[in-house]
C-alpha cells in the first residue's frame, strides 16, 4: 500500500498557506503536536510511523517531525479527518 507524509504545518491553523497549510483554516487546529496526530491516525486505523528528527522542507530551521500513514484516500481527505480527530481528542482532555 502506498504511504503519505504528513508535517505537523500541514494542519496548524497558525500557518499560512504559503507557510505550508494544506487545508481551510477553519478545519485546522493551532499547534499540533506530532503525538497528537500520530494518535489521531492510529485511532482513524492509518498504520501511522513517527519519525521525530525530520524537519518540514519549508521550516528545516525549525524540527517538528513528521508522520508516515498509508494512503486509504487522498491526502486532503486523510488530512481533513485527521485534523478532525485531533480536535476531538483535544475536547476529551
Amino acid at each position: 500500500m502506498k504511504r503519505i507524509i504528513i508535517y505537523p504545518e500541514y494542519i496548524d491553523a497558525k500557518k499560512s498557506r504559503s507557510e505550508g497549510r494544506k487545508i481551510r483554516r477553519e478545519l485546522c487546529i493551532p499547534n499540533p503536536r506530532l503525538e497528537e496526530i500520530y494518535e489521531a491516525a492510529k485511532i482513524l486505523g492509518l498504520n501511522p510511523e513517527m519519525q521525530k528528527d525530520k524537519k518540514y522542507p519549508k521550516n528545516w530551521f525549525y524540527s517538528r517531525g513528521r508522520i508516515i500513514v498509508d494512503k486509504k484516500k487522498s491526502k486532503l481527505e486523510i488530512l481533513k479527518e485527521i485534523a478532525k480527530t485531533v480536535k476531538t481528542i483535544r475536547d476529551k482532555r
